[in-house]
């Protein structure tokens, strides 16, 4: 589809309701808002394609605060603000004033004078990653209402505790472009199941992310784990709310063969329990270094008593015409090459691996529209004034 395709569909969609708004739950927005990040995202992947300049700033900061490991989010954020013409700070709390006390009310305002845009990822503790993101768009706010910031920067949540919004969407928008359009998933089957892992502690946002987000949509979402695996609650009453309201049907079992039978999309991935996860966190906050050992050692044994979790050849021929979808969000753990028993077959994986790197590949530009139409006002007008000027993103001769 050309430009003024794309820009057609942006134009009958309601979305000024992200201008100079942060990104924290895909389930605070509203559907057409959630349409519009696809819709800008294909639109400035189709500019970069097209070797047209996608940069809307000619100076600016992006701030990158990364407070767990990343590969893919991280340069997916530095990819976004540099595609929009940011430069981008990292925050390492260990070299900055963090260390010797400084409030995170003081460090929202010292990193933001001329900054546009942060990027949290904070999926470590139950209870905390949302709460500081929250905490520094008040403080951000409070110091451009006070004339310290001459303009408030916007923050995009690149994984919390809760949420991991810039992942399913970029999930999102490659399902989306696999069955040719976001009408047709309305009746897909999508297992969104555990899967065993040989370590703990893997973060729920994703699960979470997925059956928030794609419950709206009609689809059919499967989340399975054997018991004990349980995730939020709140996020189990947002993904039954999204299928009453569009249509769809959202159910829980405790039999991965179950979740996959059918399927149209299957996503064996590991996670922590929620009620672990918890109790982690208030060890942490103890100081109780023996108590999380201690914690670490039963979560891996409880784990491997789930062995049979996984994602084999022959639990794939239980899908749909036994050519579903496989998803995931990586580094997965790959039995026979990343590890001695894992998530997935390496056969499975390896099948699939050029569809998981463009699963992957959404992401940057996935996070480019939220900021895109976070700092805007007007972005159909601004995406067609890039396409005009016709300016080249690098010159090939």
């Amino acid at each position: 589809m050309e430009v003024k395709g794309l820009l057609k569909k942006l134009e009958s969609l309601k979305y000024q309701g992200l201008y100079q708004k942060d990104f924290f739950l895909t389930w605070d927005k509203t559907q057409d808002e959630i349409k519009a990040v696809f819709e800008v995202a294909d639109v400035l992947r189709y500019l970069r394609e097209n070797n047209r300049s996608c940069r809307i700033f000619d100076s600016g900061l992006g701030i990158s605060i990364f407070r767990d490991n990343s590969t893919r989010t991280r340069f997916s954020f530095v990819s976004a603000c540099n595609m929009l013409g940011l430069a981008v700070q990292d925050l390492d709390e260990g070299k900055s004033q963090i260390a010797h006390g400084e409030t995170v009310k003081e460090t929202a305002n010292m990193i933001s004078f001329m900054a546009d845009v942060l990027g949290i990822r904070d999926d470590m503790y139950i209870g905390k990653g949302h709460t500081y993101m929250a905490d520094m768009a008040s403080y951000l706010q409070e110091g451009y209402d006070d004339g310290v910031l001459e303009q408030r920067p916007t923050i995009v949540n690149l994984q919390c505790d809760i949420d991991h919004p810039t992942q399913s969407m970029s999930d999102a928008l490659h399902i989306i472009h696999e069955f040719g359009g976001v009408e047709n998933l309305k009746g897909k089957k999508i297992a969104m199941t555990w899967a065993y892992s040989p370590t703990y502690g893997k973060p729920l946002s994703v699960p979470q992310g997925i059956v928030g987000l794609l419950t709206r949509f009609g689809m059919d979402v499967v989340l399975a784990h054997p018991e004990g695996y349980e995730i939020m609650d709140d996020v189990i009453d947002v993904a039954k709310n999204n299928a009453d309201q569009y249509g769809g049907k959202f159910t829980i079992s405790n039999s991965m063969d179950d979740a996959f039978r059918d399927a149209d999309i299957v996503y064996p991935k590991s996670w922590a329990p929620f009620k672990a996860m918890e109790v982690r966190t208030d060890l942490y906050a103890k100081g109780d270094r023996a108590g999380i050992d201690a914690l670490e050692q039963k979560l891996l044994k409880q784990n491997a008593e789930h062995t049979d979790w996984a994602c084999t050849e022959e639990r794939m021929k239980l899908t749909r015409d036994g050519k579903a979808l496989y998803m995931h969000c990586l580094p997965a753990d790959i039995t026979g090459l990343s590890c001695e028993m894992g998530e997935v077959d390496e056969s499975v994986f390896d099948r699939y691996r050029v569809q998981l790197y463009k699963e992957a590949s959404y992401k940057p530009y996935i996070i480019a529209a939220m900021m895109f139409l976070m700092k805007v006002k007007h972005p159909v007008e601004k995406l067609e004034e890039l396409w005009n000027s016709n300016k080249p993103r690098w010159a090939d001769n």
